[in-house]
């Protein structure tokens, strides 16, 4: 072997040493990545939780609006002229999502410094879940019991409850 093929020689096995066999075998791919971006949940009311016109009398009682629209009136309530509804909720989102609702367990109806609570609150919902439609909606109806006392003073009571709704 001539005094140049051995320095050829010795210098490939260099290469090769010092480049290790880890360089021979790398390799390299690219990844993907995605992400998806849900539409806000929102929640809106569209008609308002109404126990109508009643009566008090020297006796406590409820007057209870389901969510269905039945009206139950006990103990010293009566209907006087009507106009109990249940509260209707608009919510929006995703299309096909589940969601769920909750609400406070009590409100206070205010006339001047007289309050009566509302409590008990359900809604059309089994459990307080549902699924919007495919269109992305639901509707959530509410109801709930007024709790009048006896010799309840007259007046325009009102007040407010808070739902929320979450996916």
């Amino acid at each position: 072997m001539s005094y140049t093929t051995k320095i050829s020689a010795i210098a490939a096995l260099a290469a090769i040493a010092f480049t290790g066999t880890q360089a021979l075998a790398a390799n390299s791919a690219s990844g993907s990545a995605s992400a998806t971006i849900a539409s806000p949940i929102s929640i809106a009311e569209t008609t308002g939780l109404s126990f109508g016109s009643v009566t008090a009398s020297a006796t406590a009682g409820t007057v209870v609006v389901a969510p269905a629209g039945t009206v139950t009136y006990g103990g010293g309530v009566a209907n006087f002229g009507g106009g109990a509804v249940p509260a209707a909720f608009l919510v929006s989102g995703a299309v096909n999502t589940a969601f769920s609702v909750t609400i406070d367990p009590s409100a206070t109806l205010s006339s001047g410094a007289n309050t009566m609570t509302v409590d008990t609150f359900a809604t059309n919902l089994t459990g307080g879940a549902g699924t919007l439609s495919a269109t992305g909606t639901a509707t959530v109806n509410v109801g709930a019991t007024l709790n009048v006392s006896a010799n309840q003073p007259a007046g325009a009571y009102t007040g407010t409850y808070n739902i929320t709704v979450n996916y």
